[in-house]
């Protein structure tokens, strides 16, 4: 429990956190690798090197000293970090080692602002804010032990398809043939790679692309190209170029917490763009499965017809609604074709108007930042509710009203 004195001195610092945050978690990522390179083999090196590591983090220790003395307000955002940590395999020992160079890092880049007085009630804070994330981890551990497995587990390639121009499917059955485990629709992996010439493991969160209760799991890959290529692309490269059938991967058991609540029957819309797609088709293959009365839109953009991954899949699955609806969005097409829902440009909510407005809907987005901003400002200036839309990041949680419009 914090003293008072200690809660006020913390949410004192709010305001130069909000200023110097990133930079302090910037020279905070350098010390910590620095000192422990090992935890390279769990980070992400290009979330790091582009900033998204260092923006999240800074964004968590600014909202951490703004409602120190509310951490239950905080709960929501805990619970989607600790499943990424859970899904990298952070253990409770690697939190010292966070704490030890986050104050070192608030003492060097603050100098003289940071008193004594400060620096004192950060450590008695984060230990406080410490504690939280290890005990929601440690029951995210629990729990998925008892019905999956714990840390990385082998799994054999067993079908490899191609989707799209950019997109690859790996379909992963158990390598000691177990069962697969049943997990929520919209959740993902972490594949864990040894790749030749890398000096430290390589970890990359992929959306299951299928539905539950399979005997394999799908994840759905993109190729990165172009400028991406040299950074982001070493992992997916590598699985489109060197991993065929027969061969082994590591991966964690499903995690995150952006998933088809299957409690609810209201209709639903699913708008993805890209490779936002993967976590929308099992959305709508379980719905399909288990709730075929239930009323669904699925709003998908990609570049053009080439790349979009899914195409017949997903208007084969719409096929088995009672009640669905799919449309497409190219930034260019050869031909519209309005029977088949196809249309040039951008996605307009507005077109969905009276649809929206005629009944109480969910809505389920993904996609890169820029997207899903432009998604959730159309759905605001509609009045939906925010309690009803509902988004999933594909790296590191940043601010999407930071984020400019695509």
């Amino acid at each position: 429990m914090l003293s008072q004195k200690t809660i006020e001195i913390v949410k004192s610092t709010a305001p130069i956190l909000a200023e110097r945050g990133t930079e302090i978690t910037t020279y905070f990522y350098k010390t910590m690798f620095e000192a422990h390179p090992e935890l390279l083999n769990i980070f992400n090196f290009v979330n790091q090197k582009k900033g998204r590591q260092q923006t999240a983090l800074a964004n968590t220790v600014y909202a951490a000293a703004t409602y120190i003395d509310q951490l239950e307000v905080l709960l929501p955002a805990v619970k989607q970090i600790a499943y990424k940590h859970r899904s990298l395999n952070v253990k409770k020992e690697h939190y010292p080692i966070v704490g030890e160079y986050l104050l070192k890092a608030i003492k060097d880049v603050l100098g003289d602002a940071a008193t004594p007085d400060i620096l004192k009630a950060w450590e008695e804070a984060y230990g406080v804010i410490a504690s939280v994330f290890i005990d929601v981890e440690q029951e995210m551990y629990e729990q998925t032990k008892a019905v999956a497995w714990e840390g990385f587990k082998d799994f054999r390639i067993v079908r490899k398809e191609k989707e799209s121009s950019m997109i690859t499917s790996f379909y992963l059955e158990a390598k000691d043939e177990t069962t697969i485990p049943n997990f929520k629709p919209g959740q993902y992996v972490t594949v864990r790679l040894e790749i030749p010439g890398e000096t430290y493991l390589l970890n990359r969160q992929y959306s299951l692309s299928d539905s539950p209760g399979k005997k394999y799991l799908r994840i759905s890959i993109k190729r990165e190209s172009g400028e991406q290529l040299q950074e982001e692309g070493k992992v997916s490269n590598y699985l489109h170029n060197n991993m065929d059938i027969g061969d082994t991967i590591a991966i964690t058991a499903p995690a995150g917490d952006f998933v088809l609540d299957d409690r609810e029957e209201n209709p639903v819309f699913l708008i993805s763009g890209g490779v936002g797609i993967t976590p929308m088709m099992s959305m709508l293959k379980d719905i399909a499965e288990n709730q075929p009365n239930r009323p669904v839109t699925f709003i998908h953009a990609a570049k053009n017809e080439e790349v979009h991954a899914f195409k017949l899949e997903v208007k084969e699955t719409l096929n088995k609604l009672m009640n669905a609806e799919g449309y497409f969005y190219y930034d260019r097409v050869t031909a519209i074709d309005e029977s088949e829902h196809i249309s040039e440009g951008r996605i307009n909510l507005r077109n969905f108007k009276n649809l929206i407005a005629d009944k109480d809907h969910s809505f389920y987005i993904c996609g890169p930042a820029p997207f899903m901003k432009s998604m959730i400002d159309q759905l605001e200036s509609l009045n939906v509710k925010e309690d009803a839309i509902r988004y999933e990041f594909f790296g590191p949680s940043i601010n999407l009203k930071e984020t400019q419009n695509a």
